[in-house]
């Protein structure tokens, strides 16, 4: 007789092991789909990756660098063409 409460309570204690184990299943499960989907949601929305943003910043900031230096040789020829052909 001492041996059926305690083994209801074992049995009720085992369900509840197994209980807990199938929710932290069903949570990592849940876990890994909401990633995925996220993962999937971003790479839908084509967005840029930091490392690479950065580079195309850098080359804009070179190219604008150089356009300016350009822009000043350029002025400097006009310059020079015109007192050339100021003295003609």
């Amino acid at each position: 007789m001492n041996q059926g409460p305690n083994r209801l309570f074992d049995e009720f204690a085992k369900l509840m092991t197994d209980a807990a184990g199938a929710a932290q299943g069903l949570k990592r499960e849940a876990e890994t789909a909401f990633r995925a989907q996220a993962e999937r949601f971003l790479a839908d929305m084509d967005l840029v990756k930091r490392d690479e943003f950065d580079a195309a910043k850098e080359m804009a900031a070179n190219a604008r660098a150089e356009n300016d230096s350009l822009k000043k040789q350029i002025e400097a020829l006009e310059a020079r063409i015109a007192a050339l052909e100021g003295k003609k």
